[in-house]
């Protein structure tokens, strides 16, 4: 058991995984990461199963058995049957968290990211193909998705809602789940089976945000180098917790929670350091706090449980000063706006560029076998 994690499980963070492959499955990796790492979560993407379909002893069986079938059949059953199983192995801790953790995210196609009825179809579709109540469903929130995850959330459906970099846009996806969770209940069904989580992207603020500060070169933006990401992500906490009190969005959430309602938890996304020059855990060190989820990539996770520290809350206190961090990079003429607009516009291209990837893979592979 890795003590660190341990330690910083009990803070209340959710430890996910941000990998996943069938080898990783079937070796029973994931089971063991589950009892000795306190991984409660699993997310993918299309580049995590690109590389894992580099294993060919793995998938060979399959692929030959997928011969003939389009590629876009092809991707569908190989996700959906890694996913499906590795729901089957986090199953004991959804049953433990009453559904809150054990959750294996798969991601809706890149290209339907402007497609609001596209997105909620290939939902309906991905929830009903892995078959588990432990699966999330992934949607991007974009300007269409935002619809996609009210719809989506209406009809029953769990989804982690990803590629969230604003506060403003932050807003406007609570807003999205608040509204679906008050139309599941005006069709009658029981909101406490469904949840979400909110993915926060930290790390690439940073990397666009410290490329801007370079450029300025002055000893005052030096000094703001590797702050703007947790700045960023600690108002988005705070933005959580006062939607969680019924001080935001016309308190609308303890209404719902009193009706069987669950908050939609922020889960801090893109938390491998892109910097060399900054520690290595320093986006889960600095974002601890109870009842957020840090999705790590296994790098991370090694490096945490190796040197991690927990020192308590590293969140709530330090609001004012994410403030002053945010106030600070706009008086130099740093428009974080519009940073997180291409940072979005950036990741879903870097979503389609993934899903390519993918397809390619699975096409070279499927002709391979």
């Amino acid at each position: 058991m890795s003590e660190r994690l341990k330690k910083l499980a009990a803070a209340g963070v959710s430890i996910w995984l941000d990998d996943l492959s069938r080898q990783r499955i079937a070796s029973g990796e994931l089971a063991r990461l589950t009892e000795e790492r306190s991984v409660v979560g699993v997310t993918t993407n299309p580049t995590i199963f690109a590389t894992a379909l580099s294993d060919q002893k793995t998938y060979g069986p399959q692929l030959d058995e997928l011969k003939g079938r389009s590629v876009e059949e092809a991707i569908t059953a190989i996700t959906t049957d890694d996913v499906r199983a590795a729901c089957d192995v986090l199953a004991p801790v959804s049953a433990d968290t009453d559904g809150v953790d054990g959750r294996v995210s798969i991601e809706v196609e890149p290209g339907l990211a402007m497609d609001t009825d596209g997105t909620v179809e290939q939902a309906r579709q991905l929830r009903e193909k892995v078959g588990r109540p432990n699966v999330f469903i992934k949607i991007p929130a974009t300007k269409p998705g935002l619809a996609a995850i009210r719809q989506t959330i209406a009809a029953g459906i769990s989804v982690n809602v990803t590629l969230i970099f604003s506060l403003e846009r932050y807003r406007e996806v609570i807003d999205a789940y608040l509204s679906g969770l008050e139309d599941a209940l005006e069709a009658g069904r029981d909101i406490s089976t469904i949840h979400s989580v909110a993915s926060f992207f930290v790390s690439r603020v940073d990397s666009e945000v410290d490329k801007r500060l370079d450029a300025i070169g002055s000893e005052e933006a030096t000094a703001l180098k590797g702050k703007a990401a947790i700045a960023n992500a600690r108002l988005a906490h705070r933005l959580f917790r006062a939607v969680e009190a019924g001080e935001e969005l016309d308190g609308r959430m303890p209404a719902l929670a009193a009706k069987g309602g669950r908050p939609q938890r922020p889960l801090w996304a893109s938390t491998g350091v892109k910097d060399p020059a900054y520690p290595d855990t320093m986006y889960v060190t600095e974002l601890v706090t109870a009842g957020v989820v840090n999705t790590m990539p296994e790098k991370t996770m090694d490096a945490f449980a190796d040197h991690g520290e927990v020192d308590g809350d590293r969140v709530v206190a330090q609001a004012e000063d994410a403030e002053q961090v945010l106030g600070a990079l706009g008086g130099l003429g740093i428009d974080l706006d519009e940073v997180t607009q291409q940072l979005e516009d950036e990741g879903v291209q870097k979503f389609a560029d993934s899903w390519n990837e993918l397809v390619e893979t699975v096409q070279q592979a499927v002709e391979a076998a």
